[in-house]
C-alpha cells in the first residue's frame, strides 16, 4: 500500500464560501457529504484499530454527530477559533487537517497532530485555529471565553466557537463562562452537542432543565435549540450567531444530536435500546445530505460512489502513514512544555 505523506496528494473538496441564508449550492452539499463521510469512516476505522490494540487509552467516537461541526465550519470564517471537549477527532477533519496526522496521533506517533503526546482527547491544530480537545469535562468552556476575550482585546473581527457535551453544562465553569461572556460582550458562540446521554445517564435523569438552550436566558443571552442532525440547520444557526458575536453579543446553541456508539469505546451502551439507536440512524446527518443531493440532482450514484472511494483511500492512507511512523524519542518528554526551550527541568 502506498503511504501518502504529502497532505496535497489526496485532494478533498475545498471549503466553499457560503452566505447566511442562501439556498445552498451543489459545491456546499458535496463538501458536507465528503467531509462528514470522512469523519464517519475515520471513526469506524479507529474503532476497528482500537480492537486490534493499535490505539490505546481513552477513545470517544463522533459517529452520528458529524453535522454539528460540519455546519459550523461552513458558517464561519477562516480566522475564527475553535475549542472542544474530548470527542474531538472529527473537528480537525472538518477543518481540513489531513487525516493521516490525526491517525498518527491516535497511534501515539511523533508525526501526530500533537506529536504523539496528546492522544485521542487532545487534538490541536494551530494552523487551522483548533485550540484542542480537552479531557476535563467542561474545562474548555472558560478557555473559549478567554480566547474570545483575546480576540476582542486585539480588536479583530474573529470569534471563538466553544463546543461542549450536554454533561458539561452541570459544571459551575459553564455558568461562570456565560456570565463573563455577556458581561464583557465577547465574540463567542457556545455550542452544546446534546446527544442525550452524559456518559450513560440520560438528560431526563440528570437535569431539571431538559431544554438546555434555556440556560442561556438566565444571562439574557440569545439562545436557540437546533436540529443537530441537519447540517443546513446547524449552518444557519451558527451563521446567525456569528453575526451577533462579531458585534459583541454571545449566543448559546443547543445542537440536538445523537451518538451511535457508546460514550467511549469501552461503553457497551446498554442503557439504550437497539430500536432507539436504529431510529436515529435512519435520520442521520450523512443520510440526509445524500438524499438531498440525489433529490436535487446535484450528483448521481456514480458521482457519490467516487467520493466514497476517495474517502476510503484517504482512511487507508492515514492508517498506513500512522503504522510506518516512529514513536517520539524519550527526550521529547521535555519539549513543548514551556515556551522557554532551555527550562531547567530536574532530571534523574
Amino acid at each position: 500500500m502506498e503511504i501518502v505523506t504529502d497532505p496535497t496528494a489526496v485532494r478533498p473538496l475545498a471549503k466553499p464560501k457560503v452566505k447566511l441564508l442562501e439556498d445552498f449550492s451543489k459545491e456546499t452539499y458535496l463538501f458536507w457529504y465528503e467531509r462528514m463521510l470522512l469523519m464517519r469512516k475515520f471513526e469506524e476505522k479507529a474503532s476497528q484499530l482500537y480492537g486490534q490494540q493499535k490505539i490505546k487509552g481513552f477513545c470517544h467516537l463522533y459517529n452520528g454527530q458529524e453535522a454539528c461541526i460540519a455546519g459550523a465550519v461552513t458558517a464561519l470564517e477562516k480566522e475564527d477559533k475553535y475549542i472542544t471537549a474530548y470527542r474531538d477527532h472529527a473537528h480537525p477533519i472538518a477543518l481540513g487537517t489531513p487525516p493521516q496526522y490525526i491517525m498518527a496521533e491516535l497511534f501515539a506517533k511523533a508525526t501526530g497532530i500533537s506529536k504523539g503526546k496528546g492522544g485521542s482527547m487532545h487534538m490541536f491544530d494551530k494552523e487551522r485555529h483548533l485550540f484542542g480537545g480537552h479531557g476535563i469535562v467542561g474545562g474548555q468552556i472558560p478557555l473559549g471565553v478567554g480566547i474570545a476575550f483575546a480576540e476582542k482585546y486585539k480588536k479583530t473581527t474573529n470569534l471563538c466557537i466553544t463546543f461542549m457535551g450536554d454533561g458539561a453544562v452541570r459544571q459551575g465553569a459553564f455558568h461562570e463562562a456565560l456570565n463573563l461572556a455577556m458581561l464583557y460582550q465577547l465574540p463567542v458562540i457556545f455550542a452544546i452537542e446534546n446527544n442525550g446521554y452524559s456518559m450513560g445517564t440520560s438528560l431526563q435523569r440528570s437535569s431539571n432543565v431538559t431544554e438546555l438552550y434555556k440556560l442561556g436566558t438566565a444571562y439574557d443571552m440569545p439562545s436557540e435549540s437546533v436540529d443537530g442532525m441537519d447540517v443546513t440547520a446547524v449552518h444557519r444557526a451558527v451563521a446567525k450567531a456569528a453575526q451577533k458575536a462579531r458585534k459583541g453579543l454571545p449566543s448559546l446553541l443547543e445542537l440536538k444530536t445523537y451518538r451511535y456508539k457508546g460514550h467511549s469505546i469501552s461503553d457497551p451502551a446498554k442503557y439504550r435500546t437497539k430500536e432507539e439507536v436504529e431510529a436515529y440512524k435512519q435520520q442521520g446527518p450523512i443520510e440526509r445530505v445524500r438524499t438531498a443531493i440525489l433529490a436535487k440532482q446535484m450528483a448521481d450514484e456514480k458521482d457519490l460512489g467516487l467520493i466514497d472511494q476517495r474517502v476510503k483511500q484517504q482512511v487507508a492512507d492515514a492508517v498506513a502513514f500512522a503504522d510506518a511512523a516512529a514513536f517520539p524519542q524519550p527526550s521529547a518528554t521535555y519539549e513543548d512544555v514551556y515556551a522557554q526551550k532551555d527550562y531547567p527541568f530536574l532530571k534523574s
